[in-house]
């Protein structure tokens, strides 16, 4: 695979990072040096790790930046959490996250653990 872009797994990252960046711009201006900046900064590091790791020569390399970049998936969905606890987004905005979160993760445990397998094969 010649580059990053090619995988589905950063292709999901895409999706979240511009669900939240479209949704953040609907955020209060009170919020802009607080929530709205970590809600911005968590998916582009879903995508910036993922393709930093791609980057590496050595699959357990590869791997940590992917479980980094799980971290900050995860990371993501707190921040929507917070948001809907401050009443800035509706839980069914949160909802309509919910399958973008499932399937990057789904996609990245999947990608985690081809590594895994490819680095246990010795190449």
């Amino acid at each position: 695979m010649a580059s990053f872009t090619e995988l589905e797994v950063w292709k999901q990252a895409r999706i979240v990072r511009r669900f939240i960046s479209a949704l953040s711009k609907a955020f209060p201006v009170e919020e802009k040096y607080r929530l709205t900046d970590q809600i911005i900064r968590s998916p582009r590091s879903i995508g910036n790790n993922i393709a930093e790791g791609h980057g590496r020569f050595h699959y357990q390399d590869n791997i940590r930046f992917c479980i980094m970049a799980r971290g900050s998936l995860t990371e993501t969905l707190d921040h929507l959490l917070i948001a809907v606890d401050e009443e800035i987004i509706t839980n069914e905005i949160l909802q309509s996250f919910q399958p973008d979160y499932d399937s990057c993760l789904r996609l990245l445990n999947g990608y985690i653990q081809y590594l895994k397998n490819k680095k246990g094969d010795g190449l």
